[in-house]
């Protein structure tokens, strides 16, 4: 750096999916050192440790590539800078204190190891207080997502993030334990993508039978409770589809409230719960007639986000993984946005069968598995399979019933709550759960 004449190059690393003035003195201050290069974290590196941006990419850079101080805007393809830094070999790398712990603890100290193999220095600059891009965007998302945003939100996350990780939700708090819980899994932070409103956990949390007793109007007023307290995407469980002449009314009536997709299952008659498999009757539909329902949904879609996911239940009643490829094939065919293939077997075994021969089809719709019985794979395993939604379907509400009961046995043996204390949220924390308490 002893020749005057050599241009001071700084490189800056950025998501830019909310400017303000903490970014704004970040880019002032790396100014001042040269000239700045700004590289614009990808969708996909934004998605790989917090919430899919707001603004996708090229908007992003429009607005970047706008600001005073900038020289030019590359873009920068996963939460590491190395690739980047080894390219351009800046002489600074300019960020703020911020990172030093969390998400990005690891990515920090890999900069200042890249950077020592040609001398080049990381500079941080103190933290803007009261200000975070991250949980504006937060409050922005809980307190003015639309519909239409919501509703759009999954077909976003199934563009740049390798899986979905969906559970089970049944009323307002369980929605917020799903919005807001994030806990560090090895280098980096995981959170659920989303919810799952199953109607198994809708019937049972409402003390009734999982055989449709509980009707659609009501399933999705009971939503309203949620979807006013959350902004992630919602998957509905929505059975059979009920009847054809139905299912497009239906449909309009999730979009208009905001879900992001539908599972109907290829099964008629009573409804029975897939997993009581042939110790009850459960009748399969017939293939041509299930497809002809899905083409109605596809048909009577009013928002091209909306997806429409048949459910195979051949594996179920034991039909064998050939008429389950049949019907995958015939469902999306008749335009099925994915294929969710379920399984009572405590093995995954035929699920890996059956996903390997869905994978060789390449259709890019993605593969929805549901590992309750199978539970034994991890996320990461599933998604080698060829799983891109994973859902957890009723874990929270299952979770809750033994706690509950529980706590009522003590109450009723030792004729007070003293015993229990121990295994409650206290009241100051249950007031600070609940926003605006």
């Amino acid at each position: 750096m002893s020749d005057s004449s050599k241009v001071i190059s700084v490189y800056v690393g950025m998501s830019a999916d909310l400017i303000h003035h903490g970014h704004i003195n970040i880019i002032k201050e790396a100014s001042k050192l040269g000239d700045v290069t700004v590289g614009l974290l990808s969708d996909e590196a934004i998605a790989s440790y917090k919430r899919v941006p707001i603004m996708n990419f090229e908007q992003r850079f429009e607005v970047i590539s706008n600001l005073k101080n900038i020289v030019q805007v590359v873009k920068q393809e996963t939460l590491s800078y190395e690739l980047n830094l080894r390219k351009l070999r800046p002489d600074f790398v300019v960020h703020g204190d911020d990172w030093k712990k969390g998400a990005q603890e690891s990515t920090r100290a890999n900069v200042i190891s890249v950077l020592s193999e040609w001398g080049g220095a990381l500079i941080e600059i103190p933290y803007t207080e009261q200000i975070s891009s991250t949980r504006l965007i937060e409050s922005i998302q809980m307190n003015t997502v639309s519909p239409e945003f919501r509703l759009s939100s999954l077909q976003r996350m199934l563009k740049v993030k390798p899986y979905i990780r969906l559970i089970d939700v049944h009323s307002g708090i369980s929605g917020l334990i799903i919005e807001n819980t994030r806990v560090k899994r090895g280098n980096e932070f995981v959170e659920f993508d989303g919810m799952w409103s199953s109607s198994l956990v809708d019937s049972t949390s409402r003390g009734k039978p999982d055989n449709e007793s509980v009707d659609l109007s009501t399933r999705i007023l009971g939503l309203q409770q949620i979807l006013e307290v959350t902004s992630k995407p919602i998957i509905f469980d929505g059975d059979t589809g009920g009847r054809i002449e139905h299912l497009g009314a239906n449909i309009k009536n999730l979009e208009r409230n905001g879900i992001s997709a539908i599972i109907i299952e290829d099964k008629v008659g009573l409804k029975q719960n897939s997993l009581f498999g042939n110790e009850v009757i459960q009748n399969l539909d017939d293939p041509d007639a299930f497809a002809e329902k899905i083409a109605e949904g596809i048909r009577s879609k009013s928002n091209s986000a909306f997806m429409l996911i048949a459910r195979i239940e051949s594996l179920i009643v034991e039909a064998g993984l050939k008429d389950a490829l049949n019907r995958a094939e015939k469902y999306l065919q008749a335009g099925a946005d994915g294929i969710m293939i379920h399984s009572r077997k405590k093995d995954s075994d035929e699920i890996i069968e059956f996903s390997n021969e869905y994978g060789k089809w390449n259709t890019g719709k993605p593969l929805v598995l549901v590992p309750t019985t199978f539970n034994k794979p991890t996320e990461e395993e599933l998604v080698d399979y060829g799983a891109k939604i994973i859902i957890h379907a009723n874990h929270l509400l299952r979770a809750s019933y033994p706690a509950m009961l529980s706590t009522a046995q003590s109450i009723l043996k030792n004729g007070r709550t003293y015993d229990i204390d121990k295994n409650l949220m206290s009241i100051k924390e249950i007031l600070n759960f609940v926003p605006g308490t």
